[in-house]
């Protein structure tokens, strides 16, 4: 039997919120309603934040309320507070993500408080979410490489992942947030995380910032991890990183995983078609290399025959 995989779509929250300028509302719900009709199980479409902070996540309560929603697909937003979480539930938002980082100096700068303070801060979010009957996943960033501190301490990681799940968060996010990992630590940090938790509540968030992505992911692969966090066309990366490419590629993942035989219920080509909904409204094309390559094919079949 073929293994499943989970791909979980950051696209239009945290490859988006990195775009110099906001999508318009209406190409947005297509993009998340395309993406969504890929088969993605699990397509994170927004964040209930400061739009003076986060402009591009402006107007998350008008796209949830207009949202076609699929039956089977979660559309979980992401929430720094209780304020967030009340515009949230008025939402009939049914699934959540709040955020910290392995590192205190980027949580400082990201968010302008401690990981201790973060953490306390989500406890009330994640105890009325979980009351409401609200899912939650929780993001730890920074869990290769911080930006000011350098190499991470795995320790630190397993620490604050730890108190996540003692809050009540069901699903724990691990980010190489500047895409400085390569396999080696991939399979060290997964190797001390698979002994202290259920493989199956933890995700691997990874950027393309040097290239080292998909070999990130296949080193995860046969240690028993079974979700991948990932961005429609490469969207996004990190503000903190320069010249970063981006988030993983949905499309680049998926076509790596299908041709290891693994499953995971996508349409390559939809997504494709989803990424291409994007590309056009930003005007730049997407760094997804298998997208690009589906263009080509494309271009080519389209091609009038000698």
């Amino acid at each position: 039997m073929k293994k499943h995989i989970t791909v979980y779509e950051v696209g239009p929250r945290d490859g988006l919120q990195n775009v110099a300028l906001p999508l318009d509302l209406d190409v947005k719900l297509r993009f998340v309603e395309a993406l969504a009709e890929a088969g993605l199980p699990a397509v994170e479409a927004g964040a209930f934040v400061s739009p003076k902070s986060v402009p591009q996540m402006a107007a998350t309560d008008e796209l949830y309320a207009r949202l076609r929603r699929r039956d089977g697909v979660r559309y979980p937003a992401l929430v720094p507070n209780e304020k967030g979480l009340d515009a949230a539930l008025a939402a009939n938002v049914n699934e959540i993500a709040v955020f910290t980082a392995a590192s205190e100096t980027f949580n400082q700068r990201n968010i302008n408080a401690s990981i201790a303070e973060s953490l306390q801060r989500f406890a009330p979010v994640v105890r009325r979410a979980r009351a409401a009957n609200v899912r939650v996943r929780g993001y730890v960033s920074t869990c290769f490489g911080c930006p000011y501190e350098g190499r991470v301490d795995p320790e630190v990681v397993l620490r604050v992942t730890r108190d996540l799940f003692a809050l009540g968060v069901q699903e724990v996010s691990l980010g190489d947030t500047i895409g400085v990992a390569v396999p080696t630590d991939i399979i060290a940090l997964v190797e001390r995380v698979k002994h202290a938790f259920d493989l199956d509540t933890i995700a691997l968030h990874f950027h393309d910032t040097r290239g080292t992505a998909l070999a990130n992911v296949a080193a995860s692969l046969p240690l028993g991890v079974t979700i991948f966090d990932a961005s429609a066309g490469g969207l996004g990366g990190c503000p903190y990183a320069p010249g970063a490419t981006g988030n993983l590629a949905t499309e680049d993942l998926l076509y790596m995983l299908h041709g290891m035989g693994y499953e995971t219920g996508v349409d390559l080509d939809r997504v494709v078609d989803a990424s291409l909904i994007a590309e056009a409204a930003l005007g730049a094309p997407l760094p997804s290399r298998v997208l690009r390559a589906r263009l080509a094919e494309r271009r080519r079949a389209a091609r009038p025959q000698a």
